[in-house]
């Protein structure tokens, strides 16, 4: 897949067949619209292109003070699509000045000027342009007098995707992580950098890596205590193949991993005061300070509790390890 983040730089694209979206989450409902787009392709000959916005479209229009909580990272998006065999990914910086463009100028200086659509695959409810005016109608007239297909997207399907949607990240917030997964189509999963902890858990036998997570904008499951499984993604300058490199990068899905259980919250036990996020992982025992770690949450196991000293803690760990190890084994 090839990502593009200037608009001023793109290329001629081949009888591109184009959508537009946030896609947060490429969850099972965007993989039907993204189905929708190759087979469209296929049958012109034309290439998937996919127009997103970054940041996200709600911080600009609000003036930056939304609260805007994401399942995806661009990042994480960027290595979804990849997964999904998309052609090229158009990432356009939402602005000031782009939220200014009239609907009419958005079809005719960006739409129309900038990507030559073959076909446009897009939603009866497809809003665009200063202040929302521009919708699926006024494409309709575009496309009758300027020569570009326009397929709509079933209502029935965008209703299930705002649903799985608003469902995928409310089920995270609550530990519903079986739901989520369900909705997703792969395991939820975020990124950190290991960071240096009190070394507690090396302590009680159970060493953790502490992640920071850098993007405030990352969805992170509620507080408790999960089975998970690990990958340690290669250190800068190793020359690794990213997502955003052309077409046979490799998924994110494939490669290693290392099963383990991860804490998320205060730890009461020890009178915590910050939420942290602390993974073991089993077998292991390496220096992975400074490293990123990518783990995909495969089961909650319990919630957060308040033990009576570290004997206590430590034979909780004791069968948190268990109970995350049958979970590992039967996903």
């Amino acid at each position: 897949m090839q990502i593009h983040h200037n608009i001023d730089q793109l290329p001629v694209f081949r009888r591109a067949v184009v959508t537009i979206g946030t896609f947060d989450g490429v969850h099972t409902g965007h993989a039907r619209i993204l189905h929708q787009l190759r087979e469209e392709a296929a049958r012109v000959d034309g290439e998937t292109v996919i127009i997103t916005f970054f940041p996200h479209p709600r911080k600009v229009v609000h003036g930056g003070s939304h609260d805007v909580r994401l399942i995806n990272t661009m990042q994480e998006k960027i290595d979804l699509l990849s997964w999904q065999k998309i052609d090229h990914l158009v990432i356009v910086p939402f602005t000031e000045a782009f939220s200014q463009l009239t609907a009419q100028e958005y079809i005719e200086a960006f739409l129309l000027a900038r990507f030559q659509p073959h076909t446009v695959i897009i939603g009866y409810d497809h809003r665009f342009g200063k202040g929302r005016q521009g919708d699926y109608h006024l494409l309709e007239e575009y496309s009758a007098t300027r020569g570009f297909e326009l397929q709509e997207i079933p209502v029935q399907l965008l209703q299930e995707m705002s649903v799985s949607s608003t469902r995928i990240r409310e089920a995270i917030l609550r530990a519903d992580i079986a739901t989520a997964n369900q909705l997703l189509g792969y395991p939820f999963f975020f990124s950190g950098t290991v960071i240096k902890g009190n070394q507690l858990g090396r302590t009680l036998g159970y060493p953790t890596a502490n992640l920071e997570i850098g993007n405030p904008e990352k969805l992170t499951p509620a507080d408790g205590v999960y089975a998970v499984e690990a990958q340690l993604l290669p250190a800068p300058g190793t020359g690794s193949a990213r997502a955003d490199e052309p077409s046979g990068a490799k998924s994110l899905f494939d490669g290693p991993r290392l099963g383990g259980m991860m804490g998320i919250g205060i730890r009461p036990t020890i009178n915590g005061t910050h939420r942290t996020i602390e993974v073991n992982l089993f077998d292991f025992d390496q220096d992975i300070y400074e490293r990123e770690l990518r783990v995909f949450v495969k089961a909650f196991l319990r919630p957060e509790l308040k033990f009576n000293g570290l004997e206590e803690l430590k034979a909780a760990l004791a069968r948190d390890k268990v109970d995350a190890l049958a979970a590992l084994a039967t996903r």
